[in-house]
């Protein structure tokens, strides 16, 4: 499958420079002065630029979770035995390995150990709920899980080693990744947190895949067709789909960030990872970013307000990567006036538009400027951000990253572009933009076209070059920075005995953004309740998923050939919606 974008991976940078000078974007005069749009950035594989990043940065504080810290160096050697491991299981290139984990070390470590071997990392939300994880264990063909001992995580495992391709779990004792004393303590004290693990040859603990020392066998990576990360997505549809990233795509969107980050200090940052490593934001921003930078990581295996605030007082991050909700609930805390926060002096926001307001209370209580960006999972993430310097615009997702190209075709013509202003289908070329869809040819097809990534996202670029959205066009909702499929949600209710008809939208919410409702027609004679379906569902979607609103009608709104209308329900919360 050839790469996207004109000439990005294989034409010298004064191809990029040329054509620069032949559209003559209006951006540029908008560029932060230390940053080149047309940087050439050099094409390594994500272990070449771990190793490096361990060399440069190896006495330097890399982990930080729940006051356990780890070193550059202390985290190499664990990577490298726990690739060692993996080879000695037989997982190396083409082989799929699943991250079935909160925010912790066990995530970093095994991260760059799978890449390591040359096997492709696979991200699954401890969130889930069976279904959806059995559906992308059977898709992806992952057959090594990486999980916690704990209830709340394992048990949904458990069940998924017969009757899909997964043939063994690697267990990791959380216990082991606590500070002492807290390690001793946790399994006398917390041991109901604890899941039974079989004893067989299923199940492989964390300390004997890493009971052998020294380094893995070398492989050869090629970071242009590789494939490192396949993260699932609704992409454009609403049905989720492996988005192939390859090594170059992960390491440059890393690379293309830090650049945007002016000022950043290697070896100094300290970045607050609360959102989770396995969103493609976190994953890159807090991550991959993050390592390159040889910056410390704080890791805080779930958002909770309080542990967040008192994380900032106490170990002082530099940075702050969220999602709108994380600022939202940040500067609503009752108690926000006894934290300190001004040693944030980078945030970067995405996963969801960012309201002007939260932004600007954000801003007034920090005194750090929040840069809104924009980006996709098929695009590692990041394509566009407001410039840290300079010109910053509310309501805008900013201009393109260095390397990235940004346009907006006809809504009717997808071969043609609208003029300035113009609203259209936003398109993407770049290094970042994923190779396509695994086993997915014709949706690879339909929006990997004329060398542009198409997003299904309407908006229009203005004079300056800076980039809006106005619309949607897929039907994906985003809670929190989360992907909610539609789809999913609408199995599961359909599931219930009484449930004749069900449309689920996305509505707007004040704190997420956007939240999920569901809309039902119950078969005659069903007096189903809002708070029975709710029980109903709780055990086959996740919290995220779940409907935070049902509303009962006797029958549900038809198209002119009889299908569901998902759009006159959309149309009727937009007529309910309080006008400016």
């Amino acid at each position: 499958m050839a790469p996207i974008g004109p000439g990005r991976h294989s034409q010298p940078a004064g191809f990029l420079m040329t054509l620069i000078e032949e559209r003559a974007p209006a951006f540029l005069a908008h560029y932060p002065p230390e940053v080149a749009w047309d940087e050439a950035f050099p094409v390594v594989s994500a272990p070449a630029a771990f190793a490096a990043s361990i060399a440069r940065f190896a006495d330097r504080p890399c982990l930080d979770f729940l006051d356990r810290k780890y070193s550059y160096a202390e985290v190499g050697v664990l990577v490298d035995r726990a690739a060692l491991g993996l080879q000695e299981l037989g997982i190396g290139k083409g082989s799929k390995v699943g991250l079935f984990l909160p925010n912790c070390p066990y995530a970093v470590i095994f991260f760059w150990a799978v890449l390591r071997v040359g096997a492709t990392v696979v991200n699954y939300n401890p969130l889930y709920a069976a279904p959806e994880i059995r559906k992308q264990i059977i898709d992806s063909g992952t057959e090594l899980m990486v999980t916690l001992d704990l209830t709340a995580i394992y048990p949904r495992l458990a069940g998924m080693l017969d009757g899909t391709p997964l043939k063994r779990i690697v267990v990791c004792r959380m216990a082991d990744a606590l500070p002492f004393p807290t390690n001793l303590l946790f399994p006398l004290l917390k041991r109901s947190l604890i899941a039974a693990i079989p004893d067989d040859d299923r199940h492989l603990s964390f300390a004997r895949l890493t009971r052998h020392t020294g380094r893995p066998a070398p492989v050869e990576i090629d970071p242009l067709t590789d494939v490192a990360v396949l993260q699932y997505t609704g992409g454009t549809t609403g049905v989720p789909k492996g988005a192939m990233l390859t090594h170059h795509n992960i390491i440059v969107n890393a690379r293309q960030c830090l650049r945007w980050n002016v000022g950043v200090e290697p070896g100094t940052e300290r970045v607050l990872a609360v959102l989770p490593l396995f969103h493609v934001f976190a994953l890159t921003v807090a991550g991959t970013l993050a390592i390159m930078a040889g910056a410390e990581i704080i890791l805080l295996p779930r958002f909770e307000i309080d542990q967040v605030l008192e994380t900032i007082r106490r170990k002082r991050p530099t940075m702050l990567p969220g999602v709108p909700t994380v600022y939202t609930a940040i500067i609503n805390h009752p108690k926000i006036d006894r934290y300190d926060l001004t040693s944030i002096n980078r945030c970067m926001s995405g996963g969801a538009p960012m309201p002007v307001e939260v932004k600007a209370s954000f801003e007034r209580l920090t005194g750090c400027t929040v840069v809104e960006g924009y980006g996709l999972t098929e695009t590692a993430p990041v394509a566009a951000c407001n410039p840290l310097i300079g010109v910053n615009k509310a309501g805008s997702i900013g201009i393109p990253l260095p390397g990235t190209t940004i346009e907006v075709v006809s809504l009717d013509d997808p071969d043609r572009l609208v003029a300035q202003g113009e609203r259209g289908e936003i398109c993407i070329s770049g290094p970042q933009v994923m190779l396509g869809y695994w086993h997915q040819p014709d949706e690879t097809a339909r929006v990997l076209r004329n060398g542009r990534l198409h997003t299904g996202d309407v908006g229009y670029i203005d004079e300056d070059g800076y980039v809006f959205l106005v619309d949607r066009i897929k039907d994906l909702i985003l809670a929190g920075g989360f992907n909610v499929y539609p789809r999913n949600v609408e199995e599961a209710i359909y599931q219930h005995p009484d449930v004749a008809e069900c449309i689920v939208v996305g509505v707007p919410d004040p704190y997420r953004g956007q939240t999920v409702k569901a809309y039902v027609a119950c078969r005659q004679g069903s007096d189903l309740t809002e708070a029975a379906l709710k029980a109903f569902l709780k055990d086959k979607l996740s919290p995220i998923e779940l409907p935070k609103s049902v509303e009962f009608r006797d029958s549900l709104p038809k198209t002119l050939v009889g299908k569901l209308s998902k759009k006159m329900l959309l149309d009727e919360e937009r007529a309910k919606a309080p006008t400016a």
